[in-house]
């Protein structure tokens, strides 16, 4: 996610279990980068695609962002059930069923008719993007177990950088030459191959240990925790009100073409890729201050974008500064959480995956609202403000 919930975590998902297994292949976490891969790609796609979608469905730029906001939402609550529902199953065949459903939901958006199937087709996706995330993050060490655990990890999470750089600019472009529901095509056969790559290559994975709902009743209760939930929320809803119409603004206030658009999102998804780098390695310098450093470079990133706009060199400047910062939240927030819990690292994740994802859905939703009657600047605005206080939040505490 970007926005995805889980960049970092090779090393805590190596405490999952203690049941020795053969290593598959290599492979199968690939197979699963590649589902990765397809779910980031379909979750921000309408991201590139929006002014089509809503020219298209005769709805307003705000309204057409709800296909962001309903997946999620959705998300959001999914995380946690798969904790509850889900405990005692095969995690190849929850991959199978998850995949199978991606397929449905892009084949369901590319023929809707009305811009309310096409919201049901993001729901369908909501219930996927939750699930898949809380069961996938913790695979590698059971698909390499050993010193190659680190490498099955980074190999699945590769799919969110990738999806970033790759599948949303790819997706616009292809919106733009043969239409958006191709894109939506295209992504959802992505998505067929994905799972008959997963049947072939990914080994029955019975569940290391029957997770429980109190567990995360327990994670809960750590202040701390609930602190650092409360900065998620904050930050990623401002981020994602302004990310979300990030193509209308370089459309319709920066004035770039189609063909440019897709180059300005590649340069945004390979800032993103560096901003990963560079907060995994801060990070081990200092989690704090690493989070309060990302935090400030977005505020000021996006504040400034907010008065250059109309500049467009210097607003293409401040989009790959603010992709740089981007790159960099997830991990930064995510360490810092995992840092305040390290004995309850698998609920921690699927409580920081349930609120970046609600975050993701709300930030959307503010947005669309204020985009349709404030402006795209105000979206912007809202963005800087809540990485600024959540800086001053992180900073003052120790």
């Amino acid at each position: 996610m970007q926005a995805s919930p889980a960049d970092k975590t090779s090393a805590p998902h190596a405490a999952l279990g203690d049941r020795a297994e053969a290593p598959a292949s290599l492979a199968a976490p690939v197979a699963i980068g590649v589902g990765a891969f397809a779910l980031v790609t379909t979750e921000f796609l309408p991201v590139g695609l929006l002014p089509q979608i809503s020219h298209a469905m005769v709805v307003s730029d705000g309204s057409a962002g709800l296909a962001v906001t309903l997946s999620g939402f959705l998300a959001a609550i999914s995380a946690p059930l798969t904790i509850a529902v889900a405990r005692q199953w095969d995690r190849r065949i929850i991959l199978l069923v998850l995949l199978g459903t991606l397929a449905l939901s892009n084949m369901v958006v590319a023929i809707a008719p009305t811009f309310m199937v096409i919201l049901i087709g993001r729901v369908i996706l909501g219930m996927t993007i939750g699930a898949f995330w809380t069961v996938a993050g913790s695979l590698g060490p059971r698909l390499q177990p050993g010193p190659r655990s680190g490498l099955a990890t980074a190999i699945i999470l590769s799919g969110v950088s990738l999806g970033t750089v790759a599948g949303v600019p790819a997706g616009s472009l292809l919106g733009d030459l043969l239409g958006w529901r191709i894109a939506f095509m295209v992504s959802g056969a992505l998505a067929l191959l994905v799972l008959v790559a997963v049947a072939h290559l990914v080994p029955p994975l019975t569940p290391d240990r029957e997770s429980k709902p109190g567990d995360l009743v327990r994670v809960l209760r750590n202040r701390a925790v609930r602190f650092g939930l409360a900065g998620t929320v904050i930050s990623f809803v401002g981020q994602f009100a302004g990310y979300t119409y990030i193509a209308p603004l370089l459309i319709r206030v920066v004035r770039i073409d189609a063909v440019t658009l897709s180059a300005v999102l590649f340069g945004f998804g390979l800032a993103g890729v560096a901003g990963n780098l560079l907060g995994g390695w801060a990070v081990g310098k200092s989690i704090r201050w690493t989070l309060v450093g990302t935090l400030l470079l977005l505020g000021a990133a996006v504040l400034l974008l907010t008065m250059a706009a109309t500049h467009p060199v210097a607003a293409i400047m401040l989009i790959l500064v603010w992709g740089l910062g981007f790159g960099m939240q997830p991990i930064a927030t995510q360490s810092w959480m995992f840092s305040v819990a390290p004995d309850q690292l698998e609920e921690v994740m699927s409580v920081f995956v349930s609120a970046a994802q609600f975050s993701i859905g709300a930030g959307a939703l503010a947005g669309g609202l204020m985009v349709d009657h404030l402006g795209v600047n105000s979206a912007l605005l809202l963005a800087a403000a809540t990485a600024i206080l959540t800086a001053a939040m992180f900073g003052a505490r120790r």
